[in-house]
């Protein structure tokens, strides 16, 4: 399956909270969007890997995705070598996007980190011809496939954002689907320890955040992304 945009995140709920409604946007105005989540958050005080699996599967409704999956690897301890580089090639080939999104350059949780470049070096890799791979799910040999764009969504940590997207109309949206995750999140249903992202004080930074670069281009909520290399623009009248 082809996908306009791939999200690949360190972990499942990354893709929500960094760039949901940025996600829900686009499938809106037709775009295919799919999540590839890195590790199954097994080192996560809260819940459980089936508990979160099921979060994820149910926030993809609500946001729409068109394809989710987990490539299963080491919460905390991933790194960004050939054997991981291999995996994540094979997911960028098998949905051939046009652009990527990844998590945050730096952020409190090193996994952030590590996940923005190991998506980085992975999509440059993934473009050159005499790396081969196979697609676990076809067993069919892939051809090389480089996404035109990579854009970093900013998460835990406040990062200078290169560009905004305007996701005012999206807000109800992605909360739903940051909510759907109800193991991490705030919830006086759950009686499980708390954590630095269960606290009721997490969910409105979240959204202070969104006021703020939604109200520096003008508009109610915003999403930010930091970029590599400069990104150009066609039309002056595609900017806000």
């Amino acid at each position: 399956m082809k996908l306009d945009i791939l999200v690949l995140a360190a972990h499942p709920d990354d893709a929500e909270l960094g760039c949901g409604g940025t996600i829900a946007k686009h499938v809106k105005i037709g775009h295919t969007v799919g999540v590839v989540d890195f590790t199954r958050g097994e080192l996560g005080t809260r819940g459980t890997i089936e508990t979160r699996a099921l979060e994820a599967a149910e926030s993809s409704k609500i946001l729409g995705l068109a394809s989710r999956e987990n490539l299963g690897l080491a919460d905390g301890f991933f790194t960004n070598d050939k054997e991981h580089q291999l995996s994540v090639i094979e997911a960028i080939r098998r949905y051939q996007p046009d652009i990527v999104l990844a998590n945050a350059t730096y952020d409190r949780h090193s996994d952030h980190g590590k996940g923005a470049l190991l998506a980085h070096d992975s999509c440059f890799l993934s473009g050159l011809a005499k790396i081969e791979t196979k697609d676990s799910t076809t067993g069919k040999m892939q051809e090389a496939w480089r996404p035109k764009t990579v854009y970093h969504y900013i998460q835990s940590l406040f990062i200078e954002p290169d560009f905004i997207v305007d996701i005012s109309e999206q807000w109800e949206v992605k909360t739903r689907a940051v909510k759907a995750f109800k193991s991490q999140f705030f919830d006086q249903s759950v009686s499980e320890p708390q954590t630095y992202i269960s606290s009721p004080d997490f969910l409105r930074m979240v959204e202070s955040r969104a006021i703020e670069l939604g109200h520096a281009i003008g508009v109610k909520y915003g999403e930010g992304f930091t970029v590599r290399r400069y990104p150009g623009v066609k039309n002056l009248l595609d900017l806000i």
